[in-house]
């Protein structure tokens, strides 16, 4: 089976054509958005105010590099430096 130059032709332009047409879309970049820390949040902990009383530890920390130390709104309980409270305080 010989092919014609007429559909050889043909098909060699519309392939070339199309070539050309089809593109991928543009992929969006994921870019973080700021988060907002409400004015209330205690990220870190605060010295007891005088007259406090210290509670000992109720249960046992979540894991390593956890203190037990006082917050403000919630009362005692544990914080790490990178992680913040335990139990998701803010």
């Amino acid at each position: 089976m010989k092919l014609s130059p007429k559909i050889f032709v043909l098909s060699l332009t519309s392939s070339l054509g199309l070539a050309g047409c089809v593109v991928a879309p543009p992929q969006q970049v994921y870019t973080p958005q700021p988060v907002a820390v409400p004015v209330y949040a205690y990220t870190q902990p605060v010295p007891p105010p005088p007259g406090t009383i210290y509670v000992q530890p109720a249960y046992a920390a979540p894991a390593i590099g956890f203190v037990w130390a006082f917050h403000p709104r919630f009362g005692w309980g544990y914080v790490h430096h990178q992680r913040g409270w335990a139990r998701g305080w803010r």
